[in-house]
């Protein structure tokens, strides 16, 4: 009898402590449940309703059709976006302290405009020497190690290249750094080259899954600020059309321009530009490339005459630096196939900081 007492007792001891922690459970839910209905936003005030809607649809937007790439022997997963085109609101709309998540403000309109932008042309990386036919939003820095005919061996530090901003969705403006010639001669001057900048004009594109190609009128200028040899002491205007096109794995860059001097034509003539990329994409993060540059001398001391360049290369990324900010580098070799050339084995090394 004292045995069964001494159980009845327990049991309804644990059942009286059983209650009372249910009861402190049911309170704390409650209390928590409060707060989050009385909170002005859930996501802790970070953006409210209406633009979390606006963000989610601008993601949705930017998505990539893959239906054209899931044969791909190469990356049969899904085709990559190269960080210099991809579209970074995909990620933000899931982020709520996404820079494109927050206030409208000027810098946030810009940056849903480059989403937008990107989201509207195919995506893949830039070539070592053509044209990048895409509007791009990066910082990029090129070096040159190059032998001339004479065998005077010359590096080209930056060669040209620098910040690539996307203002609006059918614009790219590029702000040349002026590139620095070292010269491995005692009687040539090393030095700064020409500043100049170059535009970009979108008139027709469309993402893969919708045709993957890109149409673009181009337009760069290269204005004199340097000394000779250094410095080409004309103002020179480069106008150019420029295309592409993906197919799976697999896309085609080619752009067709001139290069025309405002003055001084006898001395530096004028020339035709033939760029054209075939470039391949494995494992996402690999863009193995093979470029043929050719350029036709018009007038000028070389007329008449033309140089053609067989260019392997291969670019590698991008990498996640932060949460716009990639990284992307890469090289190759420029080796010319006729008798004509005025430099030959051009290596090429590039870095570039997409955001």
């Amino acid at each position: 009898m004292l045995l069964i007492g001494f159980e009845l007792l327990t049991g309804k001891v644990m059942a009286d402590r059983l209650k009372s922690r249910w009861r402190r459970f049911r309170t704390i839910a409650a209390i928590g449940c409060a707060l989050l209905f009385l909170s002005p936003s859930p996501l802790h005030g970070q953006s409210s309703p209406q633009n979390l809607r606006n963000v989610s649809s601008t993601g949705q937007s930017t998505v990539v059709d893959s239906a054209d790439h899931r044969e791909s022997p190469l990356d049969p997963a899904k085709p990559d976006k190269s960080a210099d085109q991809q579209p970074t609101a995909i990620t933000a709309s899931g982020n709520p302290n996404s820079i494109t998540n927050g206030p409208h403000d000027w810098v946030h309109r810009w940056l849903r405009k480059v989403d937008q932008a990107r989201s509207e042309q195919p995506h893949y990386a830039a070539p070592l020497i053509t044209t990048h036919p895409l509007l791009v939003q990066q910082f990029r820095f090129d070096t040159y190690y190059q032998s001339a005919r004479n065998g005077v061996a010359t590096d080209v530090y930056g060669s040209g290249k620098g910040l690539e901003i996307i203002p609006n969705t059918r614009m790219e403006v590029q702000v040349g750094i002026p590139p620095y010639y070292f010269r491995h001669a005692p009687n040539i001057p090393d030095g700064f080259g020409d500043v100049s900048i170059f535009l970009k004009f979108r008139v027709a594109s469309a993402p893969e899954g919708k045709g993957g190609y890109f149409v673009g009128f181009f337009l760069g200028g290269s204005f004199p600020s340097a000394q000779s040899p250094n410095g080409l002491g004309h103002t020179v205007w480069s106008p150019m059309l420029a295309a592409a096109k993906r197919w799976k794995f697999f896309d085609w860059q080619t752009n067709l321009g001139g290069i025309l001097p405002q003055s001084g034509t006898p001395v530096l003539g004028r020339q035709i530009v033939f760029n054209n990329t075939f470039q391949f994409n494995v494992a996402r993060k690999f863009w193995p490339e093979v470029e043929n540059n050719t350029t036709f001398y018009i007038d000028g001391p070389h007329s008449g005459s033309y140089q053609n360049f067989i260019t392997p290369g291969l670019i590698v990324g991008p990498f996640p630096l932060a949460e716009r900010l990639h990284f992307m580098f890469g090289g190759g070799v420029q080796i010319a196939t006729g008798q004509f050339y005025t430099y030959n084995h051009r290596w090429i090394w590039t870095i570039r900081f997409p955001f």
